[in-house]
């Protein structure tokens, strides 16, 4: 049997230094981000055994050679995985191996193969979001009657205006909200617990002012949004964010046929981009919105022309397209030369 080297011991030291120390600390990612990397290494390492009887006590980093992951991404391919989740995995190697070169440059070989294998191609889909007349039903679709309706209500305008997700508007605090600056703004903590200060507009800051009386009256710190439980606040859940933003939808839908049936709260974040997008809001500000890491991740996403504008847009570029009745334009001899000519 062959005797395992000095760098193959390492191969699972540099794993839980990779999952345990630099991706939470070093790169402070979020759990959730250092979880979903770790099953996507998992995926690899069954792979290694089921189909090359390789177990984790003789994995090494021969086992990362450009054929072994190519076939893996085959066999991912084979039991059905998307091409976004074989994306995900790939990254994952990559990251993986980029961090042991780091620590070793005769593993920087292995990283440079990995590289050359090209991910698979994604199938684009427009951005589904909410028309206007939807988000104003769902928004409105609370009273003010009741103290639970009223907080409801807030919840939802300042989850619309901000963009955030839905963690973030869940650990919002008092003391996260900055309505007194010049330009109002609430500081937002995201993925990798990156803080970010986000614009709102006057009308949600007088709203806010209304519901700070209320629910906040002594301007101690707590939690923004919250429900009372024993005589004391508890911060609203995610889960509880959802549902309050599922009631509000079902309500909305009773009046206004706009309203989709599944209405969640990323569909909102979505909403809140394509409306920035719609009217002219450059991508560089979006992205800041929304907390992007990455540009492509903005544009993959919000900056998808949707039917609308192209049609608005092709209407502006052509203002003289003719009716039906009268001549089409591409039957004249001097029009017709041009279209089917090199110049």
């Amino acid at each position: 049997m062959k005797r395992k080297s000095k760098k193959d011991k390492d191969f699972w030291i540099l794993v839980r230094r990779f999952l345990h120390e630099y991706m939470p600390l070093t790169r402070n990612m979020s759990d959730k981000s250092v979880e979903t990397y770790k099953q996507s290494l998992k995926s690899y390492l069954r792979f290694l055994e089921e189909e090359k009887s390789i177990t984790n006590e003789h994995v090494c980093f021969e086992c990362f050679s450009r054929n072994l992951v190519v076939e893996f991404i085959s066999w991912l391919k084979s039991n059905n995985y998307s091409p976004k989740s074989i994306n995900l995995k790939l990254t994952a190697i990559r990251s993986f191996l980029k961090y042991c070169g780091s620590s070793d440059m005769e593993l920087m070989g292995i990283y440079s193969d990995i590289c050359t294998i090209r991910k698979m191609q994604e199938e684009k889909h427009p951005i589904v979001y909410l028309q206007p007349a939807a988000t104003s039903a769902i928004l409105s679709a609370f009273d003010t009657d009741t103290r639970k309706h009223r907080r409801n209500r807030m919840l939802l305008i300042l989850l619309y205006d901000s963009g955030a997700r839905v963690q973030e508007v869940s650990d919002l605090n008092r003391s996260s909200l900055h309505l007194e600056a010049s330009n109002p703004f609430i500081t937002l903590v995201g993925k990798g617990r990156k803080t970010r200060n986000v614009p709102i507009m006057d009308k949600t800051k007088r709203h806010l002012f209304k519901y700070l009386k209320e629910f906040h009256p002594s301007g101690a710190e707590a939690p923004l949004f919250y429900s009372m439980l024993d005589g004391k606040p508890h911060r609203l859940s995610t889960d509880s964010i959802s549902l309050v933003l599922k009631s509000a939808a079902e309500i909305a839908r009773e009046t206004c046929g706009e309203v989709p049936e599944h209405v969640h709260c990323h569909l909102f974040r979505k909403t809140k981009a394509m409306d920035l997008y719609k009217n002219n809001v450059p991508l560089p500000f979006i992205m800041q919105l929304l907390g992007h890491e990455s540009m492509s991740t903005t544009s993959g996403f919000y900056a998808f022309a949707t039917l609308e504008m192209m049609s608005e847009a092709m209407k502006k570029a052509a203002p003289i397209i003719l009716s039906g009745d009268e001549e089409k334009l591409w039957i004249r001899p001097e029009f017709r030369k041009i279209f089917y000519s090199l110049d």
